[in-house]
């Protein structure tokens, strides 16, 4: 029998706020039975920090990863069993020899969540100044589907121009934006919501939220 070839999502995590989506995606592409190829930046290590208290290392980056996706959007820690890591391979950001940094390296695409502002210009500029931004340039070139989940507000004007550019170059770009008529009763509904959306645009089934079915008022918890 063939060993099935493994071709992974790359998830390339920015220093945005929005550490909880990364989370979502990355359970959301185990669960679906994706392999993950994983970039964390420097500068989301200290959001990562910031936000959950957990600080994310090379050396034991596996159980570091373990405890982010086992926490919640809420930072209770527990929530979720962290299944699947098997199936995750990371690359240290400064490895620019990693890789997800050449286009004969197999992948499905990349997806960029959360995205700062910082990452959209490097991206949209090429400038390749870090694994990250690499193997997102690699994704444009090779045709490969880039989903770039920008979380900043408001946006100026560079930052637009940059977004439309990323967009004439074939990337989605996906606002972190929640919905409400799926029923959000809990921060992680809302979490959740934009995760299913990025696993959407790149084509990835999963049970995440529930779909708009064109029923007024199903949001609406019933008695």
């Amino acid at each position: 029998m063939t060993e099935r070839k493994r071709t992974p999502w790359v998830v390339g995590v920015s220093g945005a706020s929005g550490t909880p989506y990364a989370a979502s995606v990355v359970r959301g592409l185990l669960a679906a039975g994706e392999a993950v190829d994983l970039v964390v930046s420097r500068a989301s290590r200290l959001t990562l920090l910031d936000e959950t208290g957990i600080a994310f290392r090379d050396a034991h980056w596996r159980d570091d990863l373990a405890e982010w996706l086992a926490r919640g959007a809420d930072g209770k820690p527990g929530t979720f069993e962290a299944g699947g890591l098997e199936d995750v391979r990371y690359w240290a950001a400064g490895d620019l020899a990693a890789g997800p940094s050449s286009g004969s390296y197999p992948v499905k695409g990349m997806l960029i969540v959360p995205a700062s502002t910082a990452c959209v210009a490097g991206v949209a500029l090429g400038l390749s100044k870090d694994l990250l931004q690499r193997v997102a340039s690699v994704t444009l070139k090779e045709r490969r589907r880039l989903v770039v989940a920008v979380r900043e507000t408001p946006l100026n004007g560079q930052t637009l121009k940059h977004l439309v550019a990323l967009d004439e170059a074939g990337a989605v770009v996906l606002p972190a934006s929640p919905a409400f008529y799926a029923g959000a009763t809990h921060i992680q509904d809302l979490v959740d919501f934009v995760a299913g959306r990025v696993l959407d645009a790149a084509g990835v089934p999963h049970g995440l939220y529930r779909r708009w079915e064109g029923e007024l008022g199903s949001a609406r918890p019933r008695d």
